[in-house]
């Protein structure tokens, strides 16, 4: 009875002891981006990336979003039955050279909590101006996370992020756009251009 009681404690304090095992930070560099993730918040905090295929034409049909190997990820769940899409911060139209190249971008870690109308918007044109760059040059791009004030979590335990900054790189230019993460209908990505 004693081990079988001593054999209960250890279960459940490892049980506990893994469920705060997740990482506050994870720096990771796949084929096609680097980014950081905090699996406490199930949430990137940053993705780096060079645009690749400016004209590709690789379908995205039957590709969905999918949870890496060894990294605690956001999941279908937190996007469910709300105004949160899955935004790619690498996007994939930057990367649809090939079905392969487009899949590697529909992974967790490359994907926010970001408001449906800032991801179908001008987050969307503003990938386009990407995409029209690097017909003419090399475009690096990082994009931050914040998660700034009070920042509510889902139910299903990722945090939604507060906003973006975005900021752009080609031939020894920068420029830097910082967007709330909220409805941004009726506004242009320009209007959200800043100075640093």
């Amino acid at each position: 009875m004693k081990q079988l009681l001593v054999t209960f404690i250890l279960l459940a304090l490892g049980t506990t002891i893994a469920g705060q095992d997740k990482r506050e930070s994870v720096i990771i560099q796949t084929e096609i981006f680097k980014v950081e993730y905090n699996e406490v918040l199930e949430q990137p905090m940053w993705v780096e990336y060079t645009v690749q295929c400016p004209n590709g034409d690789a379908s995205r049909k039957g590709l969905d979003f999918w949870e890496p190997k060894g990294v605690h990820t956001s999941d279908d769940d937190d996007y469910s039955n709300n105004i949160w899409d899955k935004g790619h911060l690498a996007p994939a139209a930057a990367f649809n050279c090939s079905k392969e190249m487009l899949k590697k971008t529909f992974s967790y870690l490359n994907s926010a909590l970001q408001h449906e109308s800032l991801n179908r918007g001008i987050w969307n044109r503003l990938e386009g101006f990407e995409r029209n760059l690097a017909n003419f040059y090399e475009v690096e791009v990082r994009i931050d996370v914040l998660f700034e004030g009070h920042c509510e979590v889902l139910p299903s335990g990722a945090t939604i992020p507060s906003g973006f900054r975005k900021t752009i790189m080609w031939d020894g230019r920068k420029e830097v756009f910082l967007f709330p993460n909220s409805n941004t209908k009726g506004t242009d990505w320009k209007d959200y251009h800043i100075t640093e």
